[in-house]
């Protein structure tokens, strides 16, 4: 064999499974579909690489990966850090009634604690300090406190490193000079935050703890590979092993190529485990025994969003953490559901994103269906309207918000490509629960509720926090992978990340993927 293990993709579930097995003296290879980024590639103008395309991965390998479906579109980002390197830094554990019914039974709260604890000491979590609370911040206080919700309001644990003895004043443009570069302990430089607004799209002073930063690293000072821009295409199963085959992109080509290792570990998130695993089932036929439950019971997590403005504040949604605080309603107090809501931010170079998009179709008219559909999306283009303002990010409140939804989606193929059976109504309840809030709160604290017209209009959605898919389960009548992760019926072959999920969490997931990641790998016997 080639390797001891290979780990297809980068993310909280790859990078740390790579790190441990490496650590056990493992050979280990991380392949990474995405490239590796730094705050002098991160994309900031029209013509940067803004774009992934799945269809076209040699032509387009940007930052993000935004997939359209019917109802619901999920954006993922692609680069070596995996989801880390877009989301919000939110490192939350959810509370422990959301393993009451749903997991296999190993899988309890008390197991996962110490787990949940290693991946926030990794993370070197925060809260944002006291003296540089942003004015949404503030302002979901203030909304808690006239809603009689003041014991919901928390502050959030972040995967970034704050200095406290910054000052800063949040109506004067953020200074990158204030941060300073020093090695952290896994010897990577990194800066202190200076409340960029960045977290999103790269933080060009590097406080935000990204995965390239901790794991990645320690995994590489033992010995691992990290290959980035592989493509994954198929698993064949073959004597004392797996045979991995991948495209590599380079120079606008994708050149096959394969490795071999005892075991992989499958880790390309929600979407991408599931649609190598499909392909994998129905299409190659290289495991043909994958169970019947591989695609089902998918989550958005109930990510919901509500823009409101508030146009005699200032509230800078495009500086400080991109999220920092949130009232918590996961107690089932609101009719019933389960939820909670965040104060959310904007990137001040959104707006670039869709101008990026734009452009490539303006360019190249008869460039593949993705451009195509992303341009006149709903939900798009009013973020896009958001974005065109600077000034108006001074007066936006983004109201945004987890919940327990249904977990009914069904990732499939569709024509030879990935499709989402995405049906609202069992999840309708939940998200006119959390619009209600967002109404209640925004009106509260003198704010006008703009619901996106994506939503108003055709009921349409968007996700950063997909979930499930390659489900645990007590058996592969249930699920597609066991409590460690194992696939059914082939051994030696894992999946750790989102997609083992088997039920919505309500909060945001990077914690509990990482906890189930350093579990899995604790468990695998070298």
């Amino acid at each position: 064999m080639d390797f001891d293990a290979i780990v297809i993709g980068s993310g909280f579930g790859g990078a740390i499974t790579a790190c441990r097995l490496a650590q056990k003296g493992q050979k280990v290879l991380i392949l990474e579909r995405g490239r590796e980024w730094d705050k002098a590639s991160y994309p900031r103008a029209v013509e940067d690489d803004w774009i992934w395309s799945h269809s076209h991965p040699e032509k387009y390998h940007g930052w993000l990966d935004l997939r359209v479906f019917k109802g619901m579109s999920v954006a993922l980002g692609a680069g070596v850090g995996g989801g880390s390197l877009i989301y919000a830094n939110i490192s939350r554990v959810p509370p422990p009634t959301i393993f009451a019914n749903g997991w296999p039974a190993e899988i309890k709260f008390s197991e996962l604690a110490p787990y949940y604890a290693t991946v926030g000491k990794m993370l070197n979590v925060q809260k944002v300090p006291a003296n540089q609370w942003n004015p949404r911040m503030k302002l979901m206080r203030e909304a808690a406190t006239k809603l009689n919700d003041l014991n919901r309001f928390e502050t959030l644990d972040l995967a970034v490193t704050f200095d406290k003895d910054l000052q800063y004043d949040f109506d004067q443009e953020p200074d990158i000079s204030k941060s300073t570069m020093v090695p952290n302990e896994f010897g990577v430089l990194q800066g202190k935050c200076v409340h960029l607004g960045e977290c999103d799209i790269g933080c060009r002073v590097y406080a935000k703890n990204t995965l390239d930063k901790n794991y990645i690293p320690s995994a590489v000072k033992k010995g691992a590979k990290v290959w980035p821009l592989h493509f994954v295409v198929n698993i064949e199963q073959i004597d004392g092993g797996y045979c991995v085959h991948f495209d590599r992109l380079a120079d606008g080509d994708r050149i096959p190529g394969k490795a071999t290792a005892t075991r992989v570990i499958v880790a390309a998130g929600s979407l991408g485990s599931t649609e190598l695993l499909l392909r994998c089932r129905d299409v190659t036929h290289s495991l043909p025994r994958l169970s019947s439950q591989l695609g089902k019971r998918w989550s958005s997590n109930g990510d919901f969003l509500t823009p409101a403005l508030h146009i005699l504040r200032s509230l800078w949604s495009d500086r400080g953490p991109t999220i920092a605080s949130a009232i918590n309603y996961l107690d089932g107090s609101q009719n019933g559901k389960v939820f909670w809501v965040q104060d959310g931010g904007i990137p001040n170079v959104l707006n670039k994103y869709f101008e990026a998009v734009s452009d490539r179709l303006q360019k190249a008219p008869n460039e593949p269906s993705w451009l195509e559909t992303l341009a006149p999306h709903v939900i798009l283009q009013h973020l896009a309207l958001f974005s065109e303002s600077h000034d108006l990010f001074r007066h936006i409140m983004p109201w945004f918000a987890q919940g327990v939804d249904a977990g009914d989606g069904e990732l499939m193929l569709t024509d030879g490509s990935l499709d989402l059976k995405w049906d609202l109504s069992a999840s309708l309840g939940l998200f006119n629960e959390i619009a209600a809030k967002h109404k209640q709160l925004a009106e509260s604290t003198g704010g006008i509720p703009i619901p996106l017209p994506g939503w108003a209009l055709d009921k349409e959605l968007i996700t950063p926090h997909p979930l499930g898919g390659c489900n645990m389960g007590a058996t592969s009548a249930d699920g597609v992978v066991d409590h460690k992760g194992e696939v059914f019926d082939y051994p030696n072959l894992f999946v750790a990340d989102g997609a083992i999920i088997p039920r919505p969490l309500g909060v945001n997931p990077s914690r509990t993927i990482g906890a189930l990641a350093e579990r899995i790998a604790a468990l695998i016997a070298v």
